[in-house]
């Protein structure tokens, strides 16, 4: 079975930056600020990097502990071989798994972190990931500079780093099952097409998770999938109600949900930060929701790949949330 739950695991605290375009989009909440893309240094990817130990010795200070207090970080990014996540944890003497699950990469910490919060002689993990659309965009399309054009299906990478603290400690999110995603292909080679290519695979992780745990659709208060897109959203609903009989009405994007209509992003916001920007910065702040699942969606292809047209392959990991 690909679901688990878990007894006595919280997400205690969080801590965000946000970069310029975001900093302005439609988020209620902002922890703090990046004035522009480099953030102090040379090039994106050293910036990337920053934000990332920026948000960990943040969210450390904000409650009062101190790397040894720490168990392990799990987390990554978009760069090639998670750099900037390893670059951010050379300066932080604590254990570092480093995992790549594309813009599904948050849910994926947050299980591997309850998996080993699970063990009872850890107490502390945290949680991190990234991304930078400048960085991004070099790597899997092409450098802005270049001005190539882009077809309404894109999605714009957000800027932002997330850290959070999840521990044994009873806290503001309960932290309550997770559905360990497949990989999924349905023979989509556009990388300009990223919400058609991880929808069916979100639908799959949602009827999976609520076969395994005997859940109703009904049972959550919120669905919110990571970086669909607007285009990638209705193609989800659709492709649910099809294939598995599932009625999503109580589902929002965060693709859809970050940025405003006059920031021109194409069909929505993208990238491994998307998706936790939008849950602690703008869904939290609600105060509406009490049970959330939150569906990463991860497009797992590369440069490399993409130009040997092949088919790209998506996952998506779930994960259900209690706010107390």
């Amino acid at each position: 079975m690909a679901s688990l739950k878990f007894n006595n695991i919280y997400l205690n605290d969080w801590f965000t930056v946000t970069g310029p375009l975001e900093s302005n989009s439609k988020l209620k909440k902002i922890d703090l600020k990046m004035d522009d893309y480099y953030y102090g240094e040379k090039t994106f990817e050293k910036a990337e990097a920053k934000m990332q130990r920026v948000v960990m010795e943040r969210l450390l200070e904000k409650n009062h502990l101190t790397n040894n207090d720490i168990d392990i970080l799990v987390g990554g990014d978009l760069l090639d071989q998670i750099t900037a996540t390893n670059y951010a944890a050379m300066d932080i003497p604590i254990s570092l798994i480093g995992i790549y699950s594309a813009c599904a990469t948050f849910p994926e910490s947050l299980i591997i972190g309850s998996m080993f919060l699970s063990d009872k002689n850890l107490k502390k993990v945290i949680s991190i990931t990234s991304g930078h659309n400048l960085g991004a965009e070099k790597q899997f399309r092409y450098p802005i500079e270049y001005g190539a054009p882009r077809p309404h299906t894109a999605t714009f990478t957000s800027t932002a780093a997330i850290s959070t603290l999840v521990g044994k400690e009873t806290g503001k999110i309960k932290i309550e099952s997770a559905t360990i995603g497949k990989v999924t292909e349905m023979g989509i080679m556009d990388a300009n097409n990223l919400g058609a290519v991880m929808a069916p695979a979100a639908a799959r992780t949602l009827y999976e998770h609520l076969n395994d745990l005997k859940r109703d659709i009904d049972y959550y208060d919120l669905i919110l999938t990571g970086d669909l897109g607007c285009i990638g959203s209705t193609i989800f609903k659709e492709y649910a109600d099809k294939k598995y009989n599932l009625k999503i009405k109580k589902h929002l994007d965060a693709g859809c949900e970050l940025y405003v209509k006059s920031q021109e992003v194409y069909a929505g916001g993208s990238g491994p930060a998307c998706l936790p920007l939008v849950l602690f910065n703008k869904i939290m702040p609600m105060n509406k929701y009490k049970k959330i699942l939150i569906i990463g969606t991860g497009a797992l292809h590369s440069k490399t790949f993409v130009n040997q047209k092949s088919p790209i392959p998506a996952i998506a990991h779930a994960v259900s949330l209690e706010v107390l």
